[in-house]
């Protein structure tokens, strides 16, 4: 992390090491969670919401250029700065791959994970990535998840089957967008292309 430099991903200065503590020396992103952001706003405007998405892209298409998977977006793993501009943090069920490369350890949070990842298959690190990044998005737009139960099980059914609604609030583009991010079957979703 401390040779990665982009301006939607956290910047790590400096890791110091003593016989009982590891201290990470990061940039400051005084803005705080984006997670904290949509409470407050109760959910953000498809112009403010696509902002912060074309963000998360430019973080991801760095990220997975120097063949890295973050495999763990979510809003609490993106921060704000001063000029609520996006960085990703949280690198700690990131992996490195070679192009070409499928991953296989599920992780991340239940509620973002991909369908490919729940049921055990070996995955592409960016669709999962780009997977997770669309649940992120329609989070900002709509102020709730489009995959939620207490129920562990039925939660990872609903995923399984792309079981979720787009309000009536939201426009075409904008459902036909999220539709396309948070396709079931990996080939079919949305690329960075």
């Amino acid at each position: 992390m401390k040779g990665i430099r982009h301006p939607n991903v956290i910047k790590l200065y400096e890791i110091i090491e003593t016989k009982s503590n590891i201290y990470l020396i990061m940039e400051y992103a005084s803005g705080g969670e984006l997670f904290d952001y949509i409470v407050q706003k109760d959910r953000l405007s498809e112009r403010e919401g696509f902002k912060f998405y074309s963000q998360i892209v430019a973080g991801i298409e760095f990220l997975h250029s120097k063949g890295i998977a973050h495999r763990d977006l979510k809003p609490e793993n993106l921060l704000l700065d001063k000029y609520k501009n996006l960085k990703i943090v949280d690198f700690g069920l990131s992996n490195t791959y070679k192009a070409g490369e499928t991953l296989q350890t599920a992780c991340g949070s239940p509620c973002y994970a991909a369908p490919e990842m729940i049921a055990g298959k070996r995955y592409n690190g960016l669709l999962v990535d780009i997977w997770s990044s669309g649940v992120t998005l329609y989070a900002m737009l709509c102020g709730y998840l489009p995959f939620e139960d207490p129920d562990t099980a039925i939660l990872y059914r609903k995923i399984l089957k792309g079981d979720f609604e787009i309000p009536e609030f939201l426009s075409a583009k904008s459902e036909s967008f999220l539709k396309s991010l948070l396709c079931i079957e990996p080939k079919n979703r949305l690329t960075l292309d």
